[in-house]
């Protein structure tokens, strides 16, 4: 079968061909780079690697503090109902120029770079009025990027992941198509306030013009790689699995989905939806002319942030979970028969293998509720936050906290706040600051075995990625927690380096002109170093917390 783009490049899979080992050893001496894109909820990130894997450069743009005109906190902006949290989009825009300008500035062998990946916040939403396609693929040399892009967006705010607001558009989608399991048996998971169907229904109901307005409803991921190839590119199947909109089965947009949503969906999201190892098109000559890129150089579909760190941490069996420790925390690991479950998680197309599947845990509340706790109690210190867990006892002594710093996806919990019961399950208004220290850290990770469990996750290794991985004193409760030995990769930004990996996989498939398992390109990647080993009696102790902890979770929940 074959996917091609508008512009009349196709991608080719033959399942029956195959590639030999002189082949593949061939290709990975051919001297060609590959660029990873990582645009994400504070920042964007690039990362170029060789054929070989090595990690030649890493740059990074800080929303905040590199584009402060666009007034961004943590890279958001919060709306005064508490619930309603967006991007301006055109952020994306001048963070991609400015990365690629630190990129060259570097001495980054741009003109060598074979293909480009990419990963973005996933269920972030792009909305690109009539005449956008016109601009992209018109944008010249010697003008910023910005500058000429300014005027594409039919809606100048972009929901994302953090946003909270449609509770009603989630209940009607439900009402639809037959409850909440039947949601999640068909798109993989229930109706969720931040994903990219239920926003597109509530721009449709409270925002009519922009919505006859636009011409393309892009993800964060396919609208960057949008920007590199001047034209509209289709969105992966992986990212698409957060929408409520794809079949995720069969891997197509769900009519019946589409329908109850907004009219004329189909047609504004792009038609079909690509494997993630297929070809979105060529770099633009723009891109060409200012930093050097090969004219023919490939851009490969991009994927979400949580599917590319799935890549960059090289997760391929039932048993082997990662964790990412960053502005929200995730659990996900691959699978490859899958259970929807209407309480529980997601279930998404597996990014680098057509045939499988990954299930996921999210929480909004990772790392920026555990520096909340650290600000508050440890003198804004880890090295003060990790002594402090040292004075306390594994268990805590009982006392189990509850810290939603923002409105929580895992369990559903909207309204914020701290809730603390001591060792005798009574509310109480305060611990002790260590107590506090440890209850955020045993509350989230409880939680993560708790909730992954229940759709598969059940590790034998974990991979821990994100910010908070090089925090050993945390990787310790998370060894203890589910009983397993914890992994840390030798280059951090599994986001960003996922996507050069995607770059590379795409670009071996299309010169082999066949699928090739992502696991043979990757044949000879760094090995992962052993941080953690579990403590048994530590986790038999968290094994015996859990069904306080589900009953008291159970109450915070109603």
């Amino acid at each position: 079968m074959s996917y091609c783009h508008p512009d009349g490049f196709c991608y080719y899979h033959n399942p029956l061909r195959q590639v030999g080992r002189k082949d593949m050893k061939k290709m990975k001496n051919s001297g060609e780079l590959f660029l990873g894109v990582d645009s994400s909820t504070q920042g964007l990130k690039v990362t170029l690697i060789d054929a070989s894997f090595k990690v030649l450069h890493d740059v990074a743009v800080n929303f905040d503090k590199d584009l402060p005109e666009f007034k961004t906190e943590g890279g958001v902006h919060r709306h005064p109902d508490g619930l309603t949290v967006t991007s301006p989009p055109l952020l994306w825009v001048a963070a991609l120029e400015l990365a690629l300008d630190r990129m060259k500035a570097a001495g980054g062998a741009l003109d060598q770079v074979a293909a480009i990946s990419g990963s973005g916040q996933q269920h972030g939403s792009v909305w690109m009025k009539k005449g956008a396609r016109d601009a992209l693929r018109k944008i010249q040399p010697g003008k910023s990027l910005r500058d000429q892009l300014a005027g594409i967006f039919g809606v100048a705010d972009s929901p994302i992941w953090m946003d909270s607001s449609t509770t009603k558009q989630c209940q009607a989608l439900e009402k639809a198509l037959g409850g909440a399991q039947a949601v999640a048996d068909l798109t993989g998971s229930r109706a969720y306030e931040r994903f990219t169907g239920n926003q597109i229904a509530k721009i449709y109901q409270t925002n009519r013009a922009g919505y006859d307005a636009t011409e393309r409803i892009a993800l964060v991921s396919s609208f960057v790689a949008s920007l590199l190839v001047g034209d509209y590119v289709a969105i992966d199947t992986s990212d698409g699995s957060g929408m409520n909109l794809m079949n995720v089965r069969t891997k197509q947009w769900d009519p019946a989905a589409l329908d109850c949503t907004a009219p004329g969906l189909k047609a504004k999201l792009g038609g079909d939806i690509a494997p993630g190892h297929t070809v979105a098109g060529k770099i633009h000559g723009y891109f060409a002319a200012k930093y050097g890129f090969k004219s023919d150089g490939l851009v490969i579909v991009f994927s979400g942030d949580n599917p590319c760190s799935l890549a960059g941490l090289r997760i391929q069996h039932a048993g082997d979970i990662a964790i990412s420790l960053g502005t929200s925390d995730t659990v996900f690991g691959s699978l490859t028969d899958p259970k929807p479950s209407a309480t529980e998680g997601h279930i998404f197309a597996n990014p680098v293998d057509p045939n499988a599947y990954m299930a996921m845990v999210c929480y909004k509340n990772g790392s920026l509720t555990r520096e909340h706790i650290r600000d508050t109690v440890a003198n804004r210190s880890w090295e003060t936050f990790n002594a402090m867990l040292q004075k306390t006892t594994v268990g805590n002594q009982g006392d189990i906290g509850f810290y939603i710093k923002e409105p929580e996806i895992t369990p559903p919990i909207l309204k914020t706040g701290i809730t603390r019961f001591n060792g005798r399950g009574t509310k109480v208004d305060r611990f002790a600051p260590e107590a506090d220290v440890r209850a955020v850290l045993e509350g989230q990770f409880v939680s993560m075995r708790l909730h992954g469990g229940r759709i598969g996750l059940t590790p034998k290794s974990i991979l821990a990625t994100g910010g908070a991985s090089a925090n050993e004193a945390i990787l310790r409760v998370v060894s203890d927690v589910f009983g397993a030995p914890v992994f840390v990769a030798p280059q951090a930004g599994s986001a960003s380096l996922g996507a050069a990996y995607r770059a590379l996989h795409g670009w071996t498939c299309q010169q082999a002109g066949a699928f090739v398992p992502f696991a043979d390109v990757m044949a000879g990647a760094p090995a992962f170093r052993k941080a953690v080993e579990p403590n048994r009696d530590a986790h038999a102790v968290y094994t015996a917390m859990m069904d306080r902890y589900e009953k008291l979770e159970k109450k915070i929940v109603g």
